[in-house]
């Protein structure tokens, strides 16, 4: 008995602390600037957002406005191709964060809804808020995520193989470029010119010609006093020299 006493004992113990939780304070700036408040001015910078599909708005009115407000109505721009036109405005989910408020706005639009999304920085001395960023964000649902994703993986997968395709046909046709630098580098050298080889001509025997020494005179006389003693004449009256020609023979050579 004294064992449950002490368990029972205990276990009211510790549902009295558990109950005897204090309550969490309100953040500061909840108290500076109240739900309400954020609401409202949450509100008003959406309807001036839709404001701007109903106006031709340029890139040079853009440039002049600031670039918060412009980069915000870039994507509100944006998103209402995918939302379509606004047509009310759902739910808040507002959240403090030491002096930055985050409210998160539900849009219903006609073809689908969105999330707007405001961030307020307040300021301490006066309390004032202003807005620091406007995001709006297209909900999309599931199918349409999932067509989304199966889409970009088709692709992707797509580009590799393409890419690894044209990768192997080029490694391919490495085999015939040697055979083209070939044919090029043939067409590129000029046809040399066949040299004809040069026919042996037959050296004609040059006919011996004969030699006019009639004009020698000396050399006459001198043949013929040799004639002359070898016949054992005495002058050389009774003979004429009409011709003088080279023998053939070798008798001279051997005289």
């Amino acid at each position: 008995m004294k064992k449950l006493l002490l368990v029972l004992g205990m276990i009211a113990c510790v549902l009295g602390l558990t109950a005897c939780g204090s309550e969490e304070k309100e953040p500061a700036a909840m108290r500076m600037v109240p739900k309400e408040q954020v609401i409202a001015l949450a509100e008003r910078e959406i309807q001036q957002l839709s404001g701007f599909t109903l106006i031709e708005v340029t890139e040079e009115d853009l440039e002049l406005t600031d670039d918060m407000y412009a980069a915000a109505i870039r994507g509100w721009k944006s998103a209402q191709d995918d939302m379509g036109t606004f047509q009310e405005i759902t739910g808040h989910e507002i959240e403090y964060d030491n002096m930055t408020v985050t409210d998160t706005v539900s849009v219903h639009g006609s073809v689908r809804d969105a999330k707007v999304e405001i961030i307020w920085e307040i300021d301490k001395k006066n309390g004032t808020i202003e807005a620091t960023s406007i995001a709006t964000n297209v909900e999309y649902s599931f199918g349409e995520l999932m067509t989304t994703a199966a889409l970009n993986t088709v692709i992707g997968m797509g580009t590799v193989f393409t890419v690894l395709i044209l990768i192997s046909i080029i490694i391919s046709a490495f085999v015939y470029i040697p055979k083209i630098q070939a044919a090029f580098s043939k067409k590129g050298k000029q046809p040399e010119e066949k040299k004809e080889a040069p026919t042996a001509v037959a050296a004609a025997p040059v006919a011996a010609e004969e030699e006019d020494l009639t004009d020698d005179l000396e050399l006459v006389a001198v043949i013929a006093a040799a004639i002359a003693a070898s016949e054992g004449a005495a002058s050389t009256d009774g003979f004429v020299v009409r011709s003088i020609r080279r023998a053939n023979t070798n008798k001279w050579q051997r005289a």
